[in-house]
């Protein structure tokens, strides 16, 4: 039996934030976050070291999973169409990355099949969850978990967060679930020049 059930609610670390600052509609940390150097692996099997893959880029990280009925395909729907608005140029500048916490079930041709949906040149990566938990915290976020239910089966809690970094390195900004497409549109071209 799939995963289908999803609690993406915050997790109570929401005071560190401050929603919408000059210009943009995201939540803002009050203090940016470095960038995460970890190492997990992608969709064809490789090693995808985040910190030296995403320098130098306008980068979305976000932690979900494939059979998510509601938050993970929001997010990733909005987000997708907000750049496909954007030139070549732009576009090639941004990378959108999608780390599973249900390893068990999201396979790496079941994830890439989710992300193709979206958007082809977004990543996916898996992890044991332990390792993708210790990220969120990094992320001043709470861990992802699996809640068993009666019929042997498992309902999914995750942060509903997606985290930008900026292209100069560190997290300035996080969108929570419930971000429109139109707030994607208005922030990511600021988001690329650096507002």
């Amino acid at each position: 039996m799939a995963a289908t059930a999803c609690s993406g609610a915050d997790d109570g670390r929401t005071s560190v934030y401050s929603a919408g600052s000059g210009d943009l509609r995201g939540s803002v940390y009050p203090e940016p976050l470095p960038r995460p150097d970890f190492t997990f692996t992608d969709t064809a099997g490789e090693p995808y070291p985040f910190l030296g893959r995403t320098e130098g880029k306008l980068t979305f990280l976000f932690f979900g999973f494939t059979t998510c009925p509601d938050v993970c395909p929001v997010h990733m729907s909005g987000l997708a169409a907000a750049l496909g608005e954007l030139p070549f140029e732009d576009r090639a500048k941004v990378e959108v990355v999608f780390v599973t916490i249900d390893p068990e079930r999201d396979t790496p041709d079941r994830i890439r099949e989710w992300l193709d949906a979206f958007d082809p040149s977004f990543v996916g990566l898996t992890a044991p969850l332990d390792q993708a938990n210790a990220v969120l915290g990094e992320l001043l976020m709470g861990p992802a978990s699996h809640i068993a239910r009666e019929d042997s089966g498992y309902d999914v809690v995750h942060p509903a967060a997606v985290v930008a970094f900026s292209p100069d390195g560190p997290a300035r900004v996080r969108y929570p679930f419930g971000t429109r497409r139109a707030d994607w549109s208005h922030d990511v071209p600021r988001l690329l020049d650096g507002s």
